[in-house]
Order: structure tokens, then sequence, then C-alpha cells
């Protein structure tokens, strides 16, 4: 009963879909936040691991790696509007916040690739040979600069967006996955999959210095802003939970439950829910932050990566 009095109050609130990615199936959920039942499974390309919203908002990008392709759904409709192809491995995938440039990281061919952006098409400006296995990425507020964890040979790599090369390279922890930039533009964490924590680096005078480990959980490896500008949350995929970062002073000051290997995350609207998909168990799990706890799971398809909709908490 406790559950369908949180998800009733949240869905009053929210008029849009909510879409998870089925890596292993080439498809995409889509979920009704009202009744919390999948309404439909759309068929996309093979390996569909992460998407992202175009700067005009009308359009959802899932980038599909193994087929080498972008497919562009609607966010409100659930339509999907086009598929763009001879995108090599699009395993991950950001714009910049001047909406000039799109860039995508190739997890399995070793290289990123910087897009210029025109509203409507992205055209290659360059193709940037990296470490081996680039797997996240995160673009400061000014637009400077791209930085890029190595996941198996444990780097974060910066690359300026301007004159499109490689500036700076430096060694992290173990499996570095996703890397997140605070609001002040000062700082980058980056959770370690093949550890138990999350690397903090300062970054305010261009060249990245380590500042310390947080100790979260087992295989650190997923961020989502809790959107109050103060705090992120991390998902440790190993220990299947999930740990909010108080980013002003660089300390766990909560944790969640999250079962079946979480992975990647969204916060609704209110700030009351974390949807996370759980990689094992083809589930998405809702998580209510108050009291911590689970209070439902929905099928979806298999090895469930990306989650996202329009009606969500800020990034930051």
């Amino acid at each position: 009963m406790l559950a369908f009095f949180v998800l009733t109050g949240w869905a009053q609130a929210q008029n849009n879909p909510v879409f998870v990615l089925n890596s292993l199936d080439g498809t995409v959920s889509v979920i009704d936040p009202v009744s919390w039942t999948e309404t439909e499974r759309i068929p996309t390309g093979k390996e569909p691991h992460h998407l992202y919203l175009t700067p005009d908002e009308k359009s959802v990008i899932v980038a599909n790696a193994l087929s080498d392709s972008l497919t562009f759904i609607d966010p409100r409709t659930a339509k999907v509007q086009r598929t763009v192809l001879d995108i090599l491995d699009p395993y991950h995938l950001r714009f910049s916040p001047d909406m000039k440039w799109f860039v995508t990281a190739a997890n399995r061919l070793d290289h990123i690739d910087i897009y210029r952006w025109d509203g409507q098409n992205a055209t290659l400006a360059k193709r940037i040979a990296t470490g081996k296995t680039p797997s996240h990425l995160w673009i400061d507020a000014k637009s400077t600069t791209v930085w890029a964890t190595m996941q198996d040979s444990n780097e974060l790599v910066g690359i300026d967006l301007i004159s499109q090369t490689l500036t700076s390279r430096i060694r992290v922890g173990a499996m570095p996955a996703d890397v997140f930039g605070t609001p002040d533009g000062n700082h980058l964490l980056i959770g370690l999959t093949g550890s138990d924590g999350v690397e903090v680096y300062d970054i305010s005078s261009g060249s990245p210095k380590f500042v310390k480990k947080i100790k979260t959980d087992k295989g650190a490896h997923a961020f989502r802003a809790l959107g109050d500008r103060k705090h992120v949350l991390v998902s440790n995929r190993v220990a299947n939970t999930i740990s909010q970062i108080d980013y002003t002073n660089f300390e766990v000051v909560a944790k969640f439950p999250a079962p079946s290997g979480p992975d990647c995350m969204e916060v609704s609207a209110d700030g009351k829910l974390i949807m996370v998909t759980s990689r094992w168990a083809k589930k998405l799990t809702l998580i209510d932050i108050a009291r911590k706890s689970v209070v439902r799971q929905v099928n979806v398809g298999k090895s469930p990566h990306g989650v996202w909709t329009l009606d969500h908490a800020p990034r930051q």
C-alpha cells in the first residue's frame, strides 16, 4: 500500500513516458509512469547502451553501439522519428552545453569522435585515438574540454574541443566508468567499477590533480545528480547499492538498496524517486529516496542499461 501512494503521488506530476534501453535485446522499453507497466518495446539497433536529449528537446537519441547507428525518438510520444547510420560504435554520447558539438565514445574501437552539430545533423570533425576502451564522457560548462575515462587502460584523458586535440592523460584507479563534473567546474568524480569507490580530481587549473578517494561500495559505476546542486548518486554494481555523495565535502551521506547489478539512474522531477536499471534481473527498480527502500520493480528486456524521462530532476 505504501508503494501505491508513493508512486501515485509522483505520477500525478508525470506526463511523459520513461525509456529503458535493453542492451542485449536491441530494444527500448516504454514505461507508463502511472501504471508502471511496459506499454511497448521499440526495436532500435544492436546494443543500445546510452541515450541523450537533443538541444532542442524534440528528440531523445538512442546510441546503438554494435549497429553503428543512432535512433531518434520523440520523448513525449515514444514514436521513432529517424535512424542515422554510419556513426561508428556510439557507446556513450554527449552534446556540449553551447550546442555546437556532439561527441561519442567508441568503446570497442578505442576512439572518440567529435561532430559539429547544426541543430539537425552531425558532421564528423575529428576522430581521436585514445586509450583502451573509452567508456564515459563529460563536457565542461564552457564547452571547451571533453573528459573521458579509459576503462581498460585505467586512464582519464582530456580533449580540447576547439582544436580537437588530446591535451592531457593521467592514470586513475581500476576500471574507470562514469565521470561527473561538479557545478562549479572545479572537480571531476570518477566511478571505479574495478574498485570500491569514487576518485575526486581538481581540474580548476586545467590539469587534473588527485584530491581523494571516496569509499562507496564495490563496483562504483554510474552517476546521477540528485538535482539540488549538492549531491550526486553513484550506483555500486557489485555491492547492489547506491551511494549518495555530498560533493561540497566529498563524503557519503546516505545509501540505498539497489538489487541485481544497478547501473544507470534517473531521478523524478520532484526529487523523491530513483529509477535505476537492474542489469542482471531484466528490471527497472524504483526507490523511494526518503524511506531508502525499493517500492517497485518493472519488467523490461535483457540487460537494461540507460534510463531516461523528460520529467526529471536537474542534472546538476
